[in-house]
């Protein structure tokens, strides 16, 4: 038992930063979806219909401005939100399998032990 607490101690560093690698990666793919790019068109579209009407540049550049910024605050919020939740499942992934890891070298390790025994009374029977 002490034997499992220290090596998870020692991965736990290496195991949080291969969970936040991963985290990261699977947040900045998911990060622009569907309703941020339809958001980003009506933006577009609302800025080019205002310069058709001939409204002045004064007016349609921060409506334009405000709307880039809301974009790109959405996608941040968003992505930080992703990647919290992706975090918490690599690092909940990669726990199980030191877990496992440990788990199983116990094992081993215990039928080298009994194995060792049998062979040793074995031996000691046939002396």
């Amino acid at each position: 038992m002490m034997e499992e607490a220290e090596v998870t101690q020692q991965d736990s560093p290496e195991t949080e930063r291969a969970a936040a690698q991963r985290a990261r990666t699977r947040a900045s793919a998911a990060r622009w979806d569907l309703d941020i790019a339809v958001f980003l068109f009506a933006i577009m579209i609302i800025v080019i219909i205002l310069l058709f009407q001939d409204i002045a540049i004064e007016v349609v550049a921060p409506i334009a401005i405000f709307g880039l910024a809301m974009v790109w605050v959405v996608g941040w919020r968003r992505g930080r939100q992703l990647y919290q939740r992706f975090y918490d499942e690599e690092l909940s992934k990669l726990e199980k399998e030191l877990e496992k890891a440990v788990t199983e070298t116990v094992e081993k390790t215990v039928e080298e032990t009994i194995e060792e025994r049998v062979q040793k009374a074995l031996r000691e029977r046939w002396k």
